[in-house]
């Protein structure tokens, strides 16, 4: 894959097709010069594409701006000054770049009046290991996946031209959040560049604008933050704000729901002064744009005037929240809380700056329970989003972990990193001693990392719900749902789990705080299934990762369980799990369990065929000897179309014999829906 062998794809949309490499040697001498290339059907495998190749060991190089010089592994990739951003063409070798994932749906929609929060992703100058985009064998990475807690994402370094990595826009676009990219200029030699293009007129500024457009286009993320943070001539600051016009419009043309935001840095005067809040020095930008990120050192009375000032477009102010606490701050770290509260007081929208802090200050070791501390410490003040789109499908993997799974089983240990294989990401309920939810990356049953729900059933109560998702949308008259999961402790037979649904009247939305949303008027337990129906096990069958057998659900410790809810006119409005009691206690009773996979299918969906893939194409082809005598590998690009949205993950193979082509990174499930 990508030439650096290993799994997954690139462009958008593609997924994947099960490949067969052909490897033969033409005689005792060196390697022969490339022929072409073919695809034909194999004979002996059904949906197998075999490719037919002589073989060279001549080496194709490939450009260093999309592909690792080391391991030629495809990666991402920024544009430094004017000249290269001017210069930026579309072509084939950046198409690893491009998203295969479009922008889920989301209830609320983005634009509704409540206040939002971004998240600004800052971390050692970016383009980490995050750049690798069919992943890395990283241990203990950075993650960040409480993404029903934000409205958008930026990814933020200092080069001129930041383009999100792919992975980032891929795990943000799945679960509905939209990924901006930076523009930046700084210092002197921002001086210059904005005299350049600013100072230039029309022509020149349009062309900036015109090219941020496209690539934002091109690699399906959603739109810029603009931070002009050097001084600017009187003309530059003149044509500054037609700038930022057009380069709103072009890119609400080019990117559907597309944004962009001013960052709190120069003055209509051209003055480079931070003023911590909107006011007149700075209003004619944020009146240019869809809105206005300011920084950090403001005070309350200046949050005051900014909600005057702002008026109906108060939700378009996102006031700066530095979590590292540089500066004269009211607070950071786990005392972030205290800046969102005096935010949420005026109504405004908040941008959280740097949470990479849980990382980078406490360490590595226990990030994940310091990060869910993090975000538990601000879940009061940050507004959630819901689902509204069927099938919700998800084995709650991070992107990350120290193996990898396949239906309950470890497959392949050691660490690894790929944001793009991250899933749906649930709410992360946290009651203090009585409910906790956190990852659990020692056992799954696809990916790397299952949800771990803990908590106690107190005394004289039968059971617990724990609610994972908030809905919103209009319930089909029938839906399927699956349940894999695994319960712990020393005495698991004591406890039941199931699934709960709620649901409102039909045509009811409500754009307030879905975490604080009035009683629904309708609680389901699904019916239990003792076996799937035909259409569904079919369906199961074509998605599971060992030839396509319901096998794996019967020899692993986790039991899938099928349900089955029939509803008439009304809207779904949670998913919960409920752990209840087998017998009555007047104790209190903890309790453990490990959620593996949760499907929500709409009947009629399951009902209609796999689409197939087409289009296979090979490219980019280099041999090299090794890694053991008598072998071969091989590194090659493959590309192939499949319809967004429609598969998960990639499941590669790869035929042996007197030669092989070894994989560097892990494959993975391929699950459809």
């Amino acid at each position: 894959g990508g030439g650096g062998g290993g799994g997954g794809g690139g462009g958008a949309g593609r997924a994947g097709s099960a490949l067969a490499a052909v490897l033969a040697r033409p005689g005792p001498a060196r390697p022969s010069l490339p022929s072409r290339v073919s695809f034909q059907p194999s004979a002996d495998m059904q949906g197998t594409t075999v490719l037919h190749d002589t073989i060279s060991a001549r080496p194709q190089p490939l450009p260093a701006r999309y592909f690792d010089t080391k391991t030629t592994e495809p990666i991402s990739f920024f544009l430094s000054g004017l000249e290269e951003l001017l210069a930026w063409q579309p072509n084939s070798d950046d198409e690893f770049n491009v998203s295969a994932v479009p922008l889920a749906r989301r209830e609320p929609p983005l634009q509704s009046r409540r206040p939002r929060t971004l998240v600004c992703h800052d971390m050692r100058g970016g383009y980490l290991e995050d750049r690798f985009i069919q992943g890395s064998a990283t241990r203990n990475p950075y993650v960040f996946y409480h993404w029903r807690y934000i409205d958008i994402f930026v990814y933020f370094s200092h080069h001129t031209v930041t383009i999100p990595p792919v992975v980032w826009t891929n795990a943000a676009h799945r679960n509905s959040v939209p990924v901006l990219g930076t523009f930046i200029t700084e210092w002197t030699d921002g001086e210059k560049l904005c005299e350049a293009f600013l100072a230039g007129g029309e022509e020149a500024f349009g062309a900036v604008a015109e090219q941020l457009a496209r690539i934002a286009q091109r690699f399906r993320f959603d739109g810029w933050l603009v931070n002009i943070e050097n001084k600017l001539s009187a003309a530059a600051v003149g044509n500054l704000p037609l700038f930022l016009r057009e380069l709103t419009a072009r890119v609400h043309s080019a990117v559907p729901g597309g944004l962009v935001i001013w960052y709190d840095s120069v003055l209509k005067d051209g003055t480079l002064s931070w003023q911590n809040e909107l006011n007149d020095q700075n209003r004619m930008f944020f009146d240019a744009c869809d809105g206005l990120f300011t920084n950090y050192n403001w005070k309350e009375e200046q949050l005051e005037r900014t909600q005057r000032l702002a008026g109906p477009r108060l939700n378009d102010v996102y006031v700066g929240v530095d979590v590292f606490a540089r500066g004269d701050v009211v607070g950071g770290g786990f005392d972030t809380g205290k800046s969102l509260r005096l935010i949420r007081q005026f109504g405004l929208s908040a941008a959280i700056f740097a949470p990479g802090w849980v990382y980078e200050q406490l360490g590595k070791e226990n990030f994940l329970q310091n990060e869910n501390r993090f975000w538990g410490s601000l879940a009061e003040y940050l507004p959630t989003h819901s689902i509204c789109t069927l099938p919700l499908t998800t084995s709650f993997c991070l992107g990350m972990g120290t193996s990898t799974f396949l239906d309950g089983k470890d497959e392949e240990s050691g660490p690894w990193y790929d944001l793009s294989a991250q899933d749906i990401q649930p709410l992360y309920p946290e009651q203090q001693g009585t409910l906790s939810a956190s990852c659990c990356l020692r056992d799954a049953w696809s990916g790397g990392s299952s949800l771990q729900l803990q908590g106690t059933i107190p005394p004289g109560e039968e059971r617990v719900a724990v609610r994972l998702f908030s809905l919103q949308m209009p319930a089909p008259p029938k839906l399927f749902l699956t349940l894999l999961y695994k319960l712990e402790g020393p005495q698991p037979d004591d406890f039941t789990v199931a699934l709960e649904v709620t649901t409102w009247d039909s045509g009811i939305c409500f754009e307030g705080n879905p975490t604080s949303l009035p009683e629904p008027n309708g609680r389901y337990h699904p019916r239990f299934l003792p076996a799937p129906p035909p259409f569904l096990a079919k369906l199961l069958a074509a998605c599971g990762g060992r030839q396509g057998s319901l096998a794996p659900f019967l020899l692993c410790l986790l039991p899938l369980r099928c349900y089955e809810l029939e509803l008439q006119d009304c809207s779904l409005r949670d998913l919960s799990l409920i752990v209840s009691r087998q017998q009555p206690s007047l104790q209190e009773t903890p309790f453990s369990c490990l959620l593996g996979e949760i499907r929500v299918l709409d009947t009629a969906g399951v009902a209609a065929s796999l689409p197939q893939v087409h289009g296979v194409e090979a490219s980019q082809l280099w041999w090299q000897e090794g890694p053991e005598p008598e072998q071969l590998s091989l590194s090659l690009t493959l590309r192939w179309s499949f319809p967004p949205g429609r598969a998960r993950c990639l499941v590669g193979a790869a035929s042996t014999g007197s030669a092989a082509a070894p994989r560097s990174s892990p494959a993975w499930v391929t699950t459809a829906h």
